[in-house]
């Protein structure tokens, strides 16, 4: 027979024997339920691998890429042509001004006196021009009266000689005397010697004329210089005001009013923000396809969230390392090959380059596409 305290143990030993069995059913569900989602998982994971394989092969790989590339404008650096103190600075650090207009004003006195100076002289030198017209004037005309009196000269002449003839035919007849014939003869010999003083008195007119020409010639010749240095004058006057030569920003002013600047200080820049472009140093193993027209995109470190889209303006006829100071010699010494970059050049859209965000110096990334395969956008993000 049991006793009580057996009694009182069976059925917790019946519930303990299935309790044991629940847990090991238990134990052995989860790993039955876990194979189809880690299954899942490496579907979708062989589907995503194999998208982004296929994006690379077919598009990717075909793309080039640099990070060496900046922003950059042809800007220019003015400096007065003429010296002088700054009497004015119309303009300020990062301002926008247009072509034309004044941006650093000198003191001009010195240079408005020359050129009074100068138009003063011209105007005394054409004074003179109308002096001498005038003298050529009257020359003119005592070269007509000097012909005149040759024509008179030759008429008197005419006349004697055939006086002479006459008398000299009636002596020999004995119908003139011979003293009528002697005057005759002086009178003939008085006309010749007229007609030499005429011509002689012609040359001496003409010669005068000649030299009143001459003398205005040289006038003329004084009045072009007198004018150039009228011009010159006005050139200084006017470079007394430098001004911009298009339309940008200042940037880098370096005077001040009161300054004392001499021919090629520098001044100030002025840098065109509406006409940047981009110069992208590619490898040399990457320019084989880059040629003008190619499309690419950029992607500026200071708006991150914006990519604006160019093209390939030109690509530069050297290395960078051909241009530089000091090039390589790679004839001397030992040698360790290194990849060369090329300076490529990449055109800005207009209407970006207007917005005026994109700033001479900036760091950019260049990502080209020489086959046109896709959006490079698209296969960038891939």
């Amino acid at each position: 027979m049991r006793t009580e305290d057996e009694s009182r143990r069976q059925p917790d030993s019946q519930y303990e024997g299935t309790s044991v069995a629940s847990s090991v059913e238990t134990a052995s569900s989860p790993p039955s339920r876990r194979k189809p989602v880690l299954l899942g998982v490496m579907i979708v994971a062989a589907l995503i691998g194999g998208y982004y394989a296929f994006n690379w092969w077919t598009v990717g790989r075909h793309l080039v890429s640099t990070e060496d590339a900046y922003v950059h404008a042809d800007f220019s650096i003015l400096a007065p042509k003429v010296s002088g103190y700054v009497a004015s600075l119309p303009v300020a650090q990062n301002q926008h001004v247009k072509a034309g207009e004044p941006l650093v004003i000198l003191d001009g006195g010195d240079y408005k006196l020359a050129l009074s100076s100068a138009e003063a002289r011209i105007a005394s030198q054409k004074a003179t021009l109308d002096r001498l017209d005038r003298q050529i004037f009257a020359s003119e005309a005592t070269v007509d009266q000097a012909r005149a009196q040759k024509a008179a000269a030759d008429a008197d002449q005419e006349r004697s000689s055939a006086d002479f003839a006459r008398y000299q035919t009636l002596a020999a007849s004995d119908y003139a005397s011979r003293q009528r014939l002697e005057t005759a003869k002086a009178d003939r010999a008085r006309a010749m010697a007229g007609v030499s003083q005429a011509l002689a008195g012609i040359a001496v007119a003409e010669a005068n004329r000649d030299v009143v020409k001459a003398q205005r010639v040289e006038a003329e010749q004084g009045l072009k210089e007198l004018e150039f240095t009228r011009d010159r004058a006005l050139r200084d006057l006017e470079g007394a005001t430098v001004r911009a030569p298009f339309d940008g920003v200042v940037g880098n002013l370096a005077v001040a009013a009161g300054d004392y600047v001499t021919p090629g200080k520098r001044l100030l820049a002025v840098v065109p923000l509406d006409a940047v472009y981009i110069d992208a140093n590619f490898k040399e193993t990457q320019i084989a396809d880059l040629k003008p027209g190619t499309p690419v995109e950029i992607e500026v470190d200071a708006y991150p969230e914006r990519t604006i889209h160019g093209e390939v303006a030109s690509v530069a006829p050297a290395s960078g390392a051909v241009f530089s100071l000091l090039p390589p010699e790679n004839a001397t010494g030992n040698f360790t090959k290194i990849v060369q970059r090329v300076p490529v050049r990449i055109k800005v859209p207009a209407d970006v380059a207007a917005e005026g965000l994109l700033r001479p110096g900036l760091s950019v990334v260049v990502t080209a596409d020489p086959h046109g395969v896709s959006e490079i956008s698209t296969a960038r993000a891939h």
